[in-house]
């Protein structure tokens, strides 16, 4: 079977992380999911090409695994990035030719629905179309810019749903919500997931990769952009003497949340770590005492899957597809969106109750078996068969073709 895989972001090299390519937010769950769902679905024997963005130092064409190929267009420069689509809109067609169905991956990208229409109508392939931000449904307006965003991705949304021939949602909350819309197209629910054999090696790290940093400690694992309301949780540190706040990630929202934490005279007890090499987020987790989760809006945040695996007691925002994670008093405490007060209430609770932090941890740990790699890229590949059947016989997969592009 030949895959041809669209998705605005997926994992960089490491040397993306850091410089010009903290500006292109190379770290995320969208770019967690794309890969390990493209790593594991090599490893069953399944042929991919994976057209993507070009971060600075990244290669524009590299190998992935045995069967798979990673093209990477655009300009490696962030205000250039969605320049992408000229690329694309050549490419797409051609490489379509060659194979048996195309997988988008929509987020806040107005160009993937599109660029997807137009491969798969030219040579009359399948499309599988994964929402993993749902902007017609549940992105918030805070900005013009999402009003924007809302209003003109919220249509292409709901165009790319109604010509797919497979939609996969990551919750079950946003699949309700699509059909609720009046789409017919069949809908399936995989989540984001975790690979179960990095818990011992990791999570367990020979030494504290937090060393520095006073214990307690609380964890958020993410970009730090609006929708996520780090600043949530930099007003509830200062409700929280004696705790330290370590902040995993990069983004836009970040030299603002720096003045706040001077603002507020936090400066020793909130720590920024900048983004880091996603093989290293195991470790801090397994390093920290809670883990944060204040998001405004969020699908499924893969940062709660990985907190779940490592065994960690989680306080989360009470908003969209999270309570279908994380649920309440058995493998986490949920609080509502953009109360620090509340946050800190949480957060001090777990930290001070010992007892409670580990029945919380224990809990959350079995439930990660749920998100097993291995068992969601099978569904994946279900859902594939499934649209193949309808369609044609796939052709067997072959190594990944060298052959450069440019």
């Amino acid at each position: 079977m030949r895959v041809l895989r669209l998705c605005s972001v997926f994992q960089p090299p490491p040397t993306a992380l850091t410089g010009r390519g903290a500006r292109f937010d190379p770290i995320g769950g969208m770019q967690t999911h794309t890969y390990e769902l493209s790593r594991s679905l090599d490893l069953l024997g399944i042929q991919q090409t994976i057209v993507t963005t070009r971060p600075p130092t990244a290669p524009r064409e590299e190998a992935l695994g045995t069967y798979g190929r990673v093209i990477r267009l655009g300009l490696p420069i962030p205000q250039c990035r969605q320049f992408y689509s000229w690329q694309a809109t050549r490419l797409l067609p051609r490489l379509a030719a060659d194979t048996d169905m195309i997988h988008a991956h929509l987020g806040e990208d107005l160009a993937i629905v599109p660029l997807a229409l137009r491969a798969a109508r030219r040579h009359r392939r399948p499309l599988v179309l994964t929402i993993h931000t749902s902007v017609r449904h549940t992105l918030a307006v805070t900005s013009a810019r999402s009003a924007v965003l809302k209003m003109v991705g919220g249509r292409l949304e709901r165009r790319g749903e109604q010509a797919a021939d497979a939609i996969i949602a990551l919750v079950p909350r946003v699949a309700a919500l699509i059909r609720a819309d009046g789409i017919a197209t069949p809908i399936h629910v995989v989540p984001s997931g975790v690979v179960p054999g990095r818990l011992e090696h990791d999570v367990r790290p020979a030494h504290d990769p937090l060393a520095p940093i006073p214990r307690p400690r609380v964890i958020f694992v993410g970009r730090l952009h609006r929708q996520k309301h780090v600043d949530v949780l930099v007003r509830a540190a200062a409700q929280m003497p004696g705790v330290s706040v370590v902040l995993v990630g990069d983004g836009p929202e970040r030299p603002g949340l720096e003045r706040l934490v001077a603002r507020l005279r936090l400066t020793r007890r909130v720590h920024f770590l900048g983004f880091v090499p996603h093989e290293q987020v195991a470790g801090m987790l397994g390093a920290a005492d809670v883990l944060a989760m204040p998001s405004r809006y969020e699908e499924l945040g893969t940062a709660l899957v990985e907190g779940m695996q490592a065994g960690l007691p989680i306080v989360a925002s009470d908003t969209g597809g999270i309570p279908q994670v994380i649920e309440h008093g058995r493998t986490g405490l949920l609080v509502p969106p953009g109360d620090p007060e509340a946050l800190a209430a949480a957060l001090t609770r777990i930290i001070h109750d010992r007892t409670l932090a580990a029945r919380l941890g224990n809990a959350a740990s079995r439930e990660a078996g749920k998100y097993d790699w291995s068992d969601l890229a099978r569904r994946v590949l279900g859902v594939y068969e499934t649209v193949l059947a309808e369609t044609r016989e796939p052709r067997p997969a072959q190594p990944a073709n060298e052959t450069p592009l440019f």
